[in-house]
């Protein structure tokens, strides 16, 4: 008995669930620089110093402008799916008293997501925009650092975000949904 491939070999996806377990039974490394994306393991490149530096200043400014209203996650996890875990540079997240202990945030617990891009900006921008589309995040920044420009993406359908812009000069911007404004003004002149 033959079994025809129509349409090529079936994938085997890994659940979140199955993602974590191969990490803990040490299938994965503890400093592993991976993310899981519809059931995929996906390597990430290593942070390199233009990108450290963005998510910094990110950091910095943010937790800043949004100092308890909301809680700011860099380079954590992110549950969008039963088969999705990025881990976003930065996670801009609704508060909540335990912080988060018990359950990574969903889709509906994120202000805002910011991608840092130096090796990934194609990625970053087509694959992730619509992941986070599709699983209810409402706004997504990508700074693209090589190339100096900030992408934003707003007004989320289930498929993707039909507000799409970008600058090279990010200047004073609003912070989604809270009331608060960050300068980006220096983004693309420091160093």
């Amino acid at each position: 008995m033959s079994y025809a491939m129509e349409e090529g070999p079936r994938q085997h996806r890994i659940t979140v669930d199955e993602y974590h377990r191969m990490a803990e039974v040490g299938l994965l490394a503890p400093d592993a620089r991976v993310e899981l994306i519809e059931g995929v393991i996906i390597d990430m490149a290593p942070i390199e110093s233009a990108h450290g530096m963005a998510v910094d200043l990110f950091t910095e400014l943010l937790v800043t402008a949004v100092r308890g209203r909301a809680i700011v996650r860099a380079q954590g996890a992110i549950q969008l799916s039963r088969w999705s875990e990025p881990q976003p540079d930065i996670a801009l997240l609704k508060p909540r008293k335990d912080r988060y202990r018990g359950s990574n945030p969903e889709g509906g617990d994120i202000f805002l997501v910011v991608e840092v891009s130096e090796s990934s900006l194609k990625y970053d921008l087509d694959t992730k925009s619509r992941l986070y589309a599709r699983h209810g995040v409402p706004e997504l920044w990508v700074v693209d650092v090589e190339g100096g420009v900030l992408h934003f993406f707003r007004s989320r359908t289930d498929l993707c975000y039909v507000d799409v812009s970008s600058t090279s000069e990010p200047g004073v911007l609003q912070v989604p949904s809270l009331d608060a404004t960050i300068d980006l003004s220096a983004l693309f002149r420091i160093g």
